[in-house]
């Protein structure tokens, strides 16, 4: 069972969603929160295993909130609502730390089929969307981030020269097949490299990955 927490500031919005999770037989919406601090301590107590978050919301807003939880539940995992695939809000969503984010007018089934992803450890926005959201604002990047800080380069350092070629190419959004096909592998063989590096750098899934390449400057905007 997927246990689901709804976060917005709409009530109808919210009941509409729960309705479509409860007739699920693999879900469960544990919980409703109408803003981000309300969001954040019933995370702590209910420990969902998606956080279905707005992020346009009065007080603590849904980008606020999903750092706050990512730093406090970990194991709950976030998928952002917005209302633009390429705005500000779903880019700093995913820098918050949220596995992907959803339109708002999203289908019934596409929501469920990004919540099962989520909870199953997926990424729900393709790496090129990515991609594209960090190039419209890569501006807004830190510039102490880059591959000069001690930070970035103590994590770099635990990747092997291989482990940094395929990351590379996960930042420049290619598939695992079309990485085996660039750098001459197997895909069988990328996909234990990438794997080895989310471990190593402590991230949670692909989207994270593209992230931290672009926040590191391993990849730069075109």
């Amino acid at each position: 069972m997927i246990r689901v927490l709804l976060v917005d500031d709409e009530p109808l919005l919210r009941m509409a969603f729960t309705m479509v999770l409860d007739a699920q037989a693999d879900m469960q919406a544990v919980g409703e929160a109408g803003d981000g601090a309300q969001a954040v301590r019933l995370t702590g107590e209910l420990r969902p295993d998606v956080v279905l978050m707005d992020v346009r919301m009065p007080g603590t807003d849904g980008i606020e909130a999903t750092a706050r939880i990512i730093e406090s539940c970990p194991q709950s995992k976030v998928l952002i609502l917005t209302t633009f695939d390429l705005d500000e809000y779903a880019f700093a969503g995913l820098r918050a730390g949220a596995s992907g984010f959803l339109l708002k007018n999203a289908l019934p089934e596409e929501l469920l089929a990004a919540i099962r992803s989520v909870a199953a450890g997926d990424a729900v926005v393709a790496p090129r969307i990515t991609r594209r959201l960090l190039e419209n604002f890569a501006h807004q990047l830190p510039a102490a981030g880059g591959a000069d800080g001690p930070e970035a380069n103590e994590r770099l350092s635990r990747l092997t020269a291989r482990e940094r070629e395929v990351l590379v190419e996960v930042g420049r959004g290619l598939s695992n097949a079309e990485i085996a096909a660039s750098l001459h592998l197997a895909e069988a063989t990328v996909k234990t490299h990438f794997s080895r590096v989310l471990v190593k750098l402590e991230l949670r899934d692909r989207v994270q990955a593209v992230v931290f390449a672009y926040e590191t400057r391993l990849v730069r905007p075109t």
